[in-house]
């Protein structure tokens, strides 16, 4: 039996939790056996029938994680309240060895962790810091210094460094970026979560 399956809703989440789950130590965690299955109707597939699709691997998984966005799934409740829901769903084959996490308002949060890390992967070479770009083009940011709008954000970075967007640049991201220092609430239940499960003392 695997420790775990991931069910995501698209290639950039799973190439993301991949290249933070490639990184245990950094996690607090053990290393652990792992798959990654993509629901083909995405944020709203997860939300409505990922329940029913992890159910259907309990016997070869000991725990699971459903992922998505809170965007884009089509839900009218809070991200809490649809997290919530997701995981009396999980529970009921599950019990305790199942977690949803629903990220607000979408995975693109999780790359703005660092400036620093985010202009030298890609290649930032105007003479304004990223933040002041965007600011001068209309974005607004949270107190904590993430865009409001952060998919739309990253999109509006990429042609000037002539970069597409790609699961391979949320890898790279991930692979990199301090995970002991990322206070977005979603991947902090995940992180908590992870080291309840597999913790590495």
């Amino acid at each position: 039996m695997k420790d775990l399956l991931l069910l995501v809703a698209d290639k950039s989440m799973q190439f993301s939790l991949q290249g933070a789950l490639d990184r245990p130590r950094r996690l607090g965690i053990r290393p652990i056996i792992f798959d990654f299955r993509q629901h083909p109707g995405r944020d709203g597939g997860a939300r409505t029938s990922g329940a029913r699709i992890l159910a259907l691997e309990r016997q070869r998984f000991s725990h699971a994680l459903l992922v998505l966005d809170h965007e884009g799934s089509g839900s009218g409740e809070t991200p809490e309240e649809l997290e919530r829901r997701l995981d009396e769903e999980l529970a009921a084959t599950w019990g305790g060895n199942a977690k949803a996490i629903v990220i607000a308002p979408e995975l693109d949060v999780w790359m703005w962790g660092s400036d620093n890390l985010l202009s030298e992967i890609l290649k930032w070479r105007e003479a304004e810091p990223l933040r002041s770009w965007l600011s001068s083009r209309g974005f607004t940011f949270h107190a904590d210094g993430k865009p409001l709008r952060p998919k739309e954000a990253l999109e509006a970075l990429l042609p000037v460094c002539k970069r597409p967007r790609s699961a391979a640049l949320y890898q790279e991201i991930a692979k990199r970026i301090s995970l002991s220092r990322c206070t977005d609430p979603a991947f902090l239940r995940l992180h908590v979560q992870l080291q309840k499960w597999f913790s590495g003392k």
